[in-house]
């Protein structure tokens, strides 16, 4: 089974994709509502998660911050980005980030990129070097 860190400062999202995701048969590896908690539990994770879904805007750390961090750790882990700022993306994709979804996008189609992830033997991004 797939496991996946969900980060993300509103509780109602967190709540939201926890319940989607265990309903459609993944593992929930952990809960963070700011970066600095999300790298904190990614550091401390073991076995760590398949796939990280991270938010951008949240308090003390953001998820662009994040990301660059958890990139440095583990250049392979595969992250799927969400944000309602669109003009992060390309920032979000150079860092590391596979996925990149706009807020407010369909449960359907967090599933089926979360599907993708899991199935899609990559790693990284082709043409694409470690921060």
């Amino acid at each position: 089974m797939t496991s996946v860190l969900v980060v993300d400062d509103e509780d109602f999202l967190v709540d939201l994709y926890t319940e989607i995701l265990i309903l459609n048969g993944y593992v929930i590896a952990g809960v963070a509502h700011d970066g600095e908690e999300a790298l904190k539990k990614f550091t401390k994770a073991n076995p760590r998660p398949d796939i990280i879904i991270m938010d951008n805007r949240m308090p003390v750390m953001s998820g662009l911050d994040a990301l660059k961090a958890i990139i440095l750790l583990n250049p392979t882990q595969k992250v799927m980005f969400v944000s309602a700022d669109v003009s992060i993306e390309a920032d979000a994709r150079a860092i590391g980030a596979l996925e990149f979804m706009t807020k407010p996008f369909s449960l359907s189609n967090l599933l089926e990129k979360l599907k993708h992830l899991s199935e899609d033997g990559r790693t990284r991004p082709p043409g694409r070097d470690s921060p």
